[in-house]
């Protein structure tokens, strides 16, 4: 059986390692195509590197652009790609432009897909996120849901027969990532932080950076909390930032270039609180229980928000507030899985194909 992965954003890097390693240890050919939608080395390169990763076989340089730019060259480029390689399954891994882009690709070419992270719903329309995962939800052939509320809305949509069950597999590399730190984060001797001092944070979404404003506002917040914040700047925040004149080291925020996976988990899990406006920082803050804040209206992780260790605010002047909250009772819930998606994802693909 041959695998085409198809993968472009940093999110998309953490899901394809236990995948890769899954695929080689069942004996399984596994293409990987990078597109190149993230084409920074800290949000790209370092987490094949530190993941263990295997190269990619292709890589699509798409670079930055507009969704329709970016989706449109890789459409460009993936047709050959595939016909090329000739996969059993082309797998896809969530809601990026790289998702949707491949699965168009292979559906027209009559290419089984398979959707990783399926089901996922933020019913927040304004998300192109949330268009490019319905979308490829309908148009693939097997859904592989993280979650049973995942299960439940592709069963609402009509999709049940093509669902499956596997758990996350960010969970997987979590879990692996966290029983394999030795001592602190070095971020605390760089920044001089004592544990549990600090928090970090990530902001990158559209509604939140586009708008000077709101984002002018989203800084001010963060640099008014009593205890310092880290923010790792995505490219997107800091090229926005720049074009509003907004200092994104306001008050007690301290800017921070983007972490490498094993450095980011060792942060977090060394933090007081996380605030973040990304899916997966979320999920990954829950599975280390650190209370987090995300400002956003919506989650598509909304386990984390019903066990209490997540709080949306997506009115600004209410971060601070949920920053300062008391910390959630502690819970053995496992909403995620334990630890073994990728193997079942790998032993699905094989039993279908």
């Amino acid at each position: 059986m041959r695998i085409l992965s198809v993968v472009g954003a940093r999110p998309q890097f953490v899901k394809l390692a236990p995948i890769d390693r899954a695929a080689r240890a069942a004996g399984v050919d596994h293409v990987i195509v990078h597109t190149g939608q993230h084409y920074d080395p800290l949000l790209s390169d370092v987490f094949f590197d530190e993941l263990g990763i295997s190269a990619p076989d292709v890589h699509l340089g798409v670079g930055s652009g507009s969704h329709g730019v970016q989706t449109g060259s890789m459409l460009g480029q993936l047709d050959a790609v595939i016909s090329e390689h000739a996969p059993d399954w082309v797998l896809v891994y969530g809601d990026t432009n790289s998702t949707i882009a491949a699965a168009l690709s292979a559906v027209k070419m009559h290419v089984r897909v398979a959707h990783l992270e399926a089901g996922l719903r933020s019913f927040n329309r304004r998300m192109p996120e949330e268009h490019n995962r319905v979308l490829t939800d309908h148009a693939a052939d097997l859904l592989l849901a993280p979650t049973q509320v995942a299960m439940d809305h592709l069963a609402a949509e009509g999709l049940a027969e093509r669902a499956v069950l596997v758990g996350d597999v960010m969970t997987d590399v979590l879990l692996a990532t966290r029983d394999e730190l030795v001592g602190t984060s070095p971020l605390l001797d760089e920044l001089d932080l004592a544990p549990g001092g600090f928090q970090v944070a990530t902001i990158h979404r559209a509604d939140n950076t586009d708008d000077p404003e709101r984002l002018r506002e989203i800084v001010t917040a963060l640099g008014s909390l009593e205890y310092p914040t880290v923010l790792l700047a995505h490219p997107r925040l800091v090229a926005r930032a720049a074009e509003a004149g907004i200092d994104l080291a306001a008050g007690t925020v301290i800017p921070h270039a983007p972490l490498a996976y094993r450095d980011l988990i060792a942060a977090v899990l060394a933090s007081r609180h996380v605030v973040t406006d990304s899916g997966g920082l979320q999920k990954e803050a829950f599975l280390l229980r650190v209370p987090t804040t995300t400002v956003r209206t919506e989650t598509e992780w909304v386990e984390t928000v019903d066990l209490g260790w997540n709080v949306l605010t997506p009115d600004v002047a209410d971060i601070a507030g949920a920053v300062s909250r008391p910390r959630p009772d502690d819970t053995d819930a496992a909403p995620y899985g334990d630890g073994r998606a990728a193997e079942r994802v790998v032993e699905t693909l094989r039993s279908h194909a």
